[in-house]
């Protein structure tokens, strides 16, 4: 995760909560009549301070929780959760549950991290409490024992290399399923909201509020369709269109990469004084596609190595940042007609970290439905996350498939209907059509005695809070959302860049976000504000 002015949000070490143990209290998990869950519900946590130089009030704890709802009584795994309790006995109203998207992203330092970004009278009322969802970080983690070139989620399809994208995603699909293949199976979107409503009862609470972020407002959007009586105050930001999950995200980011490159083009060309891309849009579209068109016959030089015409378009997320995105192109325009070698420092001052050493690639590391604008190793579109380092353990690489494949049965099985969707997205959106659509391990998924997607169309109140311009939960997916969520408010942020809201500082939706959770009423309707 990572704030507006590019700080990137750090998880805390969480060193003590290893040591953790949650003890169940003796109960008979199968008396007659009796829920067969009620013996998870009842434990008794054991909170210790998470880590010796983190903050006194910070405490950890593990849940136990099945890693087969329908077998209650058989495998248990840890779910790792942390607290900071509410500042007023007297006004505490319950707990604000979190996550920070993914998947595969740990969030036991989540108390921490967005204790500063929430109001006074928020922090008086709520316990903030974090987790790592089922299979991440500390909650049992699970891996794929998979290469640094097999953890790269996003290729351009390219004729004679696409029987090598094929069984790259076979490969990954199998040794996913060799190493842990029998949790794999149950990591799904589904399961985490079960989980979450056992961290619930376990806390004594008949209700729940949320703050997710990225992947996790499609977590809270199906926790709210499994459990609408047990949602109270819900804050989605940066929300994903739940009817797209999954295979429809990976292409929608496509076609928002294009009305965001169209959006540069117009910026850039009322200002071709300061640029010299061109002095109309279609002249900057031009300087544009003759710079790939030449890195694709002759790579650009940059500071580490030299990126394709691919390479540079695999950053399409960019784009939403016109100011710091355009002088990255000048470098590199320049370092294509013969000037020096586009620098780190122009990359990083345009977004788009990563022109270096292993970041050189014309293929993306993998990301998930939920990163945020920081260095994370697995979400789909910020460029800075497309740049991540590798995650050597492959935790959230194993999670990012689990979820992505397991959560719905929608992927193609046919290699070839991957290759007719990735050459015909690419002509409908040239900057990344192919990239969206091209094949993954989810074509070679085994399928396990799996739920299908959960359709998501419910009254339960939220509030939706997004940027106009973000490149992974586009305008269009948070839209998308509004509508399965009918008893929802929606506030977008006009000319607002980037990937989240709330968790970038302060915004002109910060108020109505903190009133509805201080309060729990609504805006009266959609809003719109500027920055």
């Amino acid at each position: 995760m990572a704030l507006r002015d590019g700080r990137t949000i750090s998880l805390l070490t969480v060193g003590a909560v290893t040591t953790v143990i949650a003890a169940l209290t003796p109960v008979t998990a199968f008396a007659a009549g009796g829920d067969p869950l009620q013996q998870y519900a009842q434990q008794k946590l054991r909170w210790e301070r998470c880590d010796a130089g983190g903050p006194a009030g910070f405490e950890c704890a593990k849940v136990k929780v099945p890693l087969v709802y329908g077998n209650p009584g058989g495998r248990r795994i840890d779910l790792a959760i942390s607290r900071i309790k509410a500042g007023s006995a007297k006004l505490r109203h319950g707990v604000l549950l979190m996550n920070p998207g993914g998947p595969g992203f740990p969030g036991l330092g989540l108390p921490v991290e967005m204790q500063p970004l929430l109001s006074a009278q928020v922090r008086e009322r709520f316990d903030l409490v974090g987790f790592d969802p089922r299979g991440v970080g500390q909650s049992s983690p699970v891996s794929c024992g998979l290469t640094p070139d097999e953890q790269v989620y996003q290729r351009p399809y390219v004729e004679g290399k696409f029987a090598e994208d094929v069984a790259r995603a076979r490969t990954v699909a199998d040794k996913c399923w060799a190493k842990s293949g029998d949790t794999l199976a149950h990591i799904t979107t589904r399961n985490t909201a079960r989980d979450m409503d056992v961290v619930r009862a376990v806390l004594g609470e008949q209700k729940i509020s949320y703050f997710g972020y990225s992947y996790g407002t499609y977590l809270g959007a199906v926790y709210t369709q499994m459990f609408p009586r047990r949602a109270d105050r819900f804050v989605l930001d940066s929300a994903l269109d739940p009817a797209l999950a999954w295979r429809g995200m990976f292409r929608g980011w496509s076609a928002g990469a294009e009305l965001a490159f169209t959006r540069w083009t117009e910026w850039a060309a009322a200002r071709n004084t300061a640029y010299g891309l061109g002095a109309t849009a279609a002249e900057v579209r031009k300087a544009y596609w003759d710079l790939i068109a030449h890195a694709d016959r002759t790579p650009v030089p940059v500071e580490g190595g030299v990126l394709s015409g691919d390479a540079i378009r695999s950053r399409y997320a960019e784009f939403v940042r016109v100011e710091a995105v355009t002088p990255w192109i000048v470098a590199l325009k320049a370092a294509a007609a013969g000037g020096p070698a586009a620098s780190a420092a122009s990359a990083a001052s345009a977004g788009a970290t990563g022109v270096t050493g292993a970041a050189v690639s014309d293929a993306t590391p993998v990301r998930a439905a939920d990163e945020g604008a920081g260095a994370r190793a697995a979400d789909p579109v910020d460029p800075a996350d497309l740049v991540a380092p590798v995650d050597p353990e492959n935790n959230r690489a194993a999670v990012v498939w689990a979820v992505f494949c397991g959560d719905t049965r929608d992927w193609p099985r046919d290699p070839e209907q991957y290759r007719r969707d990735a050459i015909r997205d690419k002509a409908r959106y040239p900057l990344a059509g192919d990239l969206g659509a091209n094949i993954q391990p989810c074509a070679f998924w085994k399928r396990a005695a799996g739920e299908p997607a959960t359709v998501v169309n419910n009254d339960v109140n939220a509030l939706i809070v997004q940027n106009q311009w973000d490149p992974q939960a586009t305008l269009a997916m948070a839209q998308g959302m509004r509508r399965a969520l009918h008893g929802a408010r929606m506030i977008t942020v006009a000319g607002g860049e980037g990937h989240g809201v709330v968790v970038a500082g302060p915004s002109c939706a910060s108020a109505d976000v903190n009133r509805y959770l201080t309060t729990g009423r609504l805006p009266a309707k959609d809003l719109t504000c500027g920055n």
